[in-house]
């Protein structure tokens, strides 16, 4: 079995890697995906929806998306924004009514 010899430039360029890997792990942990598009299956994974609720946010126009070769994709900002106002509704949860 022949050995292969690793010089210093091969562990700096995998040490890169690794970092760019790692930064990429963490900011998807963060609830920021690494791309800025997601696809339907992405979508639903994210917000925990079935296939026909997300039917009805595009229907009626919740979420935007565009449609690139028969393949929707949504722009993970638009995602965010419509769940906005949802977060701030559940905050202040009282009635103001007098």
């Amino acid at each position: 079995m022949p050995s292969e010899i690793i010089t210093t430039d091969d562990l700096r360029e995998f040490k890169i890697e690794l970092l760019t890997e790692l930064r990429k792990m963490l900011n998807e942990q963060r609830g920021q995906p690494a791309k800025k598009w997601l696809k339907s299956y992405e979508v639903k994974k994210l917000l925990s929806i079935s296939p026909g609720t997300l039917q009805n946010l595009r229907v009626n126009g919740t979420l935007p998306f565009t449609k690139i070769g028969g393949q929707m994709f949504y722009d993970y900002e638009d995602i965010r924004k419509m769940l906005e106002p949802t977060q701030k509704q559940k905050r202040f949860s009282f009635d103001l009514k007098r």
